[in-house]
């Protein structure tokens, strides 16, 4: 197992980032033991809400001999998503390389390293994973927690070369269930910890999809290949810009960095035109503006969705506006806004039905629409790729500027949740296809009014998303997908 906590880049780190990052490790060893010796196996089982992307989830499983299990090696067309589940942004980029192989011929696998609770490195990423979550409720519930803690972690602290040395140490716990894979496998990784366990575990065709567009060293996993969806991060990246405060560092090696354009979905980028033409002709018709809205798998912002909610009531009622609230697997978070909100009361719920989402979404798309309308799945694949099919069927998305902000869809940006999202806003404003971020419930009312009432904006963000699919910016996954298998076309 090579070490990749000394030197990050050619960039030397001082004795102290290396000691903390033992001590690190040494610790999560205490906690958790060591499995690196025990017998795993692989295993393979369908994924029903993704049975169209043709997803097949790996399962690891203790005490029987790897010759056991199943063999990945006999399907050529396999690709391997190395994933976690952190909030839903990681598993909603997953999907989106899940169907891009799917769309080039190839078998996506779902590698987990979260669901793996058998496992040391799946121990450590519950628990960072826990107090990730409850960082986020926080920095809502607290602005003083949010001003001097959260905000400055997610900006600067998660921006440090020394975080990436402690986090490398660390990950080589996590690379135990990645010795179970071929190491020629393609293996795309949509958290730098999967991509950095790959690695350590020996896999040779790592592409490691960056999903921030703030440049931090958290993301980075060296012997990979990083992709990233903007020109502006590939250039802070590949400065590694910022990463050691005000020093110039040795900058990433030639071919270990591609700018490659946002991850979407094969079925969205695909239907994107016909879609968009949809969006345009309902705004050209005066009929209900379809607003979808998505709560995160951290669970914040509760206070805002209520407020954002009851701003549009009026609005459902007097027929202007639709409206479509994803909770994700977040039953406590349904019961809470029904509560919360009693005119909801009368609202059509969707509560782990599947199939009657899709129903929906499907007659959405080619049909109207009209009153409040609740989903709720406690499947997490289900649960995140509602948001992905309601989507196309939507005319606005509000949701904080994390991996939706670049998705093809006209957008309202709330108050980001992390420094970091701050930029994903910036890159959507920039483009024309959201609004810019906004910072507090008053100015988010604001830009909601505005939108509803004077659809000149949504007119705008249309245009700019058939400008930008023109472009290839929407065209990430697919690139991401073909830097792993050795595909050299673009789509």
């Amino acid at each position: 197992m090579t070490d990749r906590s000394g030197t990050i880049f050619g960039n030397a780190m001082g004795a102290a980032v290396i000691r903390k990052a033992e001590r690190a490790k040494a610790s999560y060893l205490r906690e958790f033991g060591d499995d690196s010796g025990k017998p795993l196996r692989l295993g393979a089982r369908p994924v029903p809400a993704l049975a169209d992307l043709g997803v097949d989830e790996l399962t690891v499983s203790e005490g029987e001999s790897l010759a056991a299990g199943f063999d990945l090696r006999a399907d050529e067309r396999a690709l391997v998503i190395g994933t976690i589940r952190m909030g839903f942004g990681h598993y909603r980029i997953s999907m989106a390389i899940a169907s891009a192989a799917r769309a080039r011929g190839l078998h996506p696998y779902w590698f987990d390293l979260h669901s793996f609770s058998g496992t040391s490195g799946g121990r450590i990423i519950a628990k960072l994973n826990d107090l990730y979550s409850m960082g986020s409720r926080w920095s809502q519930k607290y602005p003083l927690f949010n001003r001097l803690y959260w905000e400055p972690l997610n900006s600067e602290g998660f921006r440090k070369l020394s975080y990436n040395a402690v986090d490398q140490k660390v990950a080589e716990i996590m690379a135990t269930p990645c010795g179970l894979l071929p190491k020629g496998v393609p293996y795309v990784a949509t958290h730098a910890w999967p991509a950095q366990a790959a690695l350590h575990a020996g896999l040779e065709r790592v592409v490691n999809v960056i999903p921030d567009n703030w440049p931090m060293a958290l993301h980075l996993s060296e012997g990979a290949i990083h992709c990233v969806q903007s020109p502006s991060a590939w250039q802070g990246y590949k400065l590694l810009r910022g990463m050691s405060g005000n020093d110039i560092l040795k900058p990433m090696p030639p071919g270990s960095l591609q700018y490659t354009g946002h991850y979407i979905d094969h079925e969205l980028v695909s239907n994107l035109e016909a879609d968009t033409a949809a969006r345009v002709s309902r705004l050209d018709g005066d009929e209900p503006l379809r607003v979808l809205l998505t709560i995160g798998g951290a669970g914040a912002q509760r206070e805002l969705f209520k407020a954002v909610i009851e701003r549009l009531l009026p609005a459902v009622r007097n027929g202007k506006a639709c409206l479509l609230v994803n909770v994700g697997d977040h039953g406590d978070a349904l019961d809470w806004l029904r509560q919360a909100v009693p005119a909801l009361s009368s609202a059509v719920v969707h509560s782990n039905d599947w199939h009657g989402t899709k129903r929906f979404a499907e007659g959405a798309s080619s049909g109207s629409v009209e009153g409040v309308h609740l989903f709720h799945d406690a499947d997490i694949f289900a649960a995140v790729y509602a948001t992905n099919l309601l989507m196309r069927a939507s005319d606005l998305l509000v949701t904080k500027p994390s991996e939706l902000a670049f998705y093809p869809i006209p957008k309202l940006h709330l108050r980001r949740v992390g420094g970091h999202e701050a930029w994903g806003a910036i890159r959507s404003a920039e483009l024309g296809d959201g609004s810019v971020e906004c910072g507090s419930t008053k100015e988010t009312l604001a830009m909601l009014d505005l939108l509803l009432d004077d659809r000149e904006g949504l007119a705008l963000m249309n245009e700019r998303i058939l400008s930008a699919k023109r472009a290839g910016v929407y065209d990430g996954a697919y690139r991401a997908v073909d830097l792993a298998s050795g595909r050299r076309e673009n789509k």
